[in-house]
């Protein structure tokens, strides 16, 4: 008895330290194979949804890219917009990348600045970096630098997690130029599949950090799990007490982006995908995950956010790119999607995929 007590003593201490003082108790996991999680306390309604995407196939700047967009986040530095995203560039889909910056004075009308890395696309199973995604910039107060962090890709599917670190000091380095530190997070047999690390997202908690990283089987399960750190150079450990994250229940979770509101409120965007569809994928998302948390460690139960996807452009909605938090207290969020087919004319994963724009209400629920 002493023993065990003992060890559940030195368990929650341990948990205390990952996560910046908070108890990750074993009676209050957020797992699909434990109990609900808390309902959401906020609720996200739509002001206005633009009909048309803000960046287009055949828009300057999309001239090198054969597919689209998809991933990634955007920010606003100073009134600018920043768009950070992955650019399926050519053959292979999915394999032949870049990841580039575009910006915005407005949202609207934007500018494709740079590609701060380019994948080889190479179908050579020990080449780790044949395809490149999502990728996730960060400010670094301890070093007064932006980190980049982003997933890269065996042909097979098999994902790393990078962190690469700007090499002009300040916030003025968000354009770079960019430099790989290391690999941050290699596998872990626990819960993830096949698809190695597929996303991640660092955010500050209580002076640590905390991150969503992904992983699936990309066929009949997206799921998320957390990480936590001292320095957000790592190491990263696992919170395997909380993993996964279960939030849209039945539901699979993809991409994760953090924002802490002005309150101190953490609020996650995701991509809500069907688990266990039909077919490996199904193209008829119209549902944007949602979900908040007081502490950035424990989170709510997801709330959907549903898009009319009939009077838009698009056909299936993939990836939110954030939360944008505005002066007059709404927000703006960017996302991609695939362009709606013609009647009898889908090129499936082929289609291209733009990047939109909706103007949200959030309200704290009652």
């Amino acid at each position: 008895m002493r023993t065990n007590a003992k060890r559940k003593v030195l368990a929650v201490a341990a948990a205390m330290l990952s996560t910046g003082g908070v108890v990750l108790a074993q009676d209050s996991k957020l797992s699909r194979f434990t109990k609900k999680e808390p309902p959401c306390g906020i609720t996200l309604s739509i002001i206005e949804q633009r009909e048309e995407p803000v960046i287009a196939k055949g828009m300057p700047g999309t001239e090198h890219n054969k597919y689209g967009f998809e991933g990634g986040c955007v920010l606003k530095l100073e009134g600018v917009y920043h768009l950070f995203t992955s650019e399926m560039v050519d053959d292979p889909v999915h394999d032949k990348m870049m990841l580039a910056h575009w910006t915005s004075p407005d949202g609207l009308a934007w500018t494709r600045r740079d590609t701060m890395y380019e994948s080889s696309g190479s179908r050579d199973p020990k080449d780790i970096r044949s395809a490149l995604w999502a990728p996730m910039p960060v400010y670094n107060e301890e070093e007064a630098r932006w980190n980049m962090f982003h997933v890269s890709y065996t042909p097979n599917d098999y994902g790393r997690i990078w962190r690469a670190v700007s090499s002009t000091k300040g916030r003025e380095g968000i354009h770079g130029p960019w430099v790989d530190h290391e690999v941050l997070l290699e596998p872990d047999p626990e819960w993830e599949g096949v698809a190695g690390r597929a996303s991640i997202f660092p955010y500050p908690v209580n002076g640590k950090w905390m991150a969503f990283y992904g992983s699936a089987d990309h066929r009949t399960w997206w799921s998320v799990g957390l990480l936590s750190a001292e320095r957000l150079a790592g190491p990263w450990k696992r919170e395997n007490a909380l993993n996964p994250v279960t939030f849209s229940g039945v539901l699979g979770t993809e991409n994760p982006v953090v924002t802490r509101l002005k309150s101190g409120r953490y609020v996650a965007v995701f991509d809500t995908l069907k688990n266990k569809p039909a077919k490996s994928y199904q193209m008829d998302g119209y549902l944007i995950g949602y979900a908040d948390s007081a502490d950035g460690a424990h989170w709510s139960a997801a709330k959907q956010l549903e898009v009319d996807c009939t009077k838009l452009w698009v056909g299936d909605i993939r990836t939110p790119l954030g939360l944008v938090e505005e002066a007059d207290g709404t927000f703006t969020m960017f996302y991609t999607g695939f362009q709606r087919s013609k009647k009898g004319e889908s090129k499936g994963w082929r289609e291209y995929r733009n990047v939109g724009m909706l103007k949200l209400r959030l309200s704290v629920n009652e």
